[in-house]
């Protein structure tokens, strides 16, 4: 059983940045690919941002690209987002994700999480 904890959410204004952390623990952190989703009310959790198990293949959403940044370090089991130029529309709660799939592109289906971590808010106020 994989646990996942996430850190570093809270209240920004457009423009500015971000960085999540999502430590994790009873399990092979290097074993599973890694993932940010996000969530707002109303509406289906979405896939943010992807990373292989050795960090080497990333994937991103089209609304993120040039903007976030995923990152892993296997050595300390922790997988972390950069999120600059924050928008209002960036406003949701993240979610840190593992999952076994081998493709990171697999990770873009939220059924193929095998954890979840607990989600932490992002606010962006314009």
């Amino acid at each position: 059983q994989v646990q996942l904890v996430e850190s570093g959410g809270g209240l920004v204004q457009a423009g500015d940045s971000l960085r999540l952390s999502c430590a994790a623990s009873g399990g092979t952190f290097s074993s599973y690919a890694m993932g940010w989703f996000r969530q707002v009310p109303g509406k289906e959790r979405e896939v943010v941002v992807a990373i292989s198990r050795s960090g080497g293949t990333t994937f991103y959403a089209d609304s993120v690209k040039g903007r976030f940044t995923i990152s892993r370090d296997n050595a300390k089991n922790t997988v972390y987002l950069q999120m600059n130029s924050l928008k209002p529309e960036d406003t949701a709660v993240y979610y840190c994700a593992a999952s076994t799939v081998v493709s990171v592109r697999g990770l873009v289906n939220p059924n193929r999480v095998n954890y979840w971590g607990q989600g932490t808010q992002v606010t962006v106020s314009s």
